[in-house]
């Protein structure tokens, strides 16, 4: 069973910045095309960003494409969200897991059977 923990969150102002990461376990991470999903309340979960199992390829929400840089080190099992210029819209919790490409497209592959904790992240305006 593969064990996902989120963490990084917190309250920020807008305009500013926070690191999330995601540490998997239970798993061979690298064998994973890996991305961050949000869920705003009373809102569905919806993809942020998506990267593959090298880290050479990357795919983002248009909402976040210039904001936010998602990154993998494999050695350390350990996916990472740099969020910047940060919005009000952009308070949800965050959380991570499996990914799979498809025509182009990115969808959660559901390998892992389960979500973790997620780390709320909350921007004040």
């Amino acid at each position: 069973q593969v064990q996902l923990i989120e963490s990084g969150g917190g309250l920020v102002q807008a305009g500013g910045s926070l690191r999330l990461s995601c540490a998997a376990s239970g798993r061979t991470f690298s064998n994973y095309a890996m991305g961050w999903f949000r869920q705003a309340p009373g809102k569905e979960r919806e993809f942020v960003a998506g990267i593959s199992w090298s880290g050479s390829s990357t795919n983002y929400a248009d909402s976040v494409k210039g904001r936010f840089t998602i990154s993998r080190d494999n050695a350390k099992s350990t996916m990472y969200l740099q969020m910047n210029s940060l919005k009000p819209e952009d308070t949800a919790v965050y959380y991570c897991n499996a990914v799979m490409i498809s025509a182009g497209n990115w969808y959660l592959s559901g390998a892992f059977g389960s979500w973790g904790q997620g780390t709320q992240v909350t921007v004040s305006s």
